[in-house]
């Protein structure tokens, strides 16, 4: 495990009660994991939330060519996925 810091502060009782409610619905052990579980859903949803917009930028500036060439290169893969058989 990481080595973690000391952190001391106050928050909103509605911030309480929403770490209190993780720690009961079992999606953490103590105060520490529920403030360490919204801080990783945090960070996953501005990672989601860059590589959206990079995505988006990356097709808005993208050559007709380009997007018709991914889409050939998707079409294959998707045709190479229905040729394998897992029990095989």
């Amino acid at each position: 495990m990481a080595h973690r810091k000391k952190v001391s502060t106050t928050i909103s009782p509605e911030g309480y009660a929403f770490l209190r409610a993780l720690i009961r619905s079992r999606k953490a052990e103590n105060l520490a994991q529920a403030l360490d579980y919204v801080l990783d859903e945090m960070r996953r949803a501005e990672n989601r939330a860059r590589l959206e917009a990079a995505t988006a930028a990356y097709y808005d500036n993208a050559s007709q060519e380009a997007i018709d060439e991914e889409n050939q290169i998707a079409a294959d893969f998707s045709s190479l996925g229905a040729e394998v058989d897992p029990d095989a």
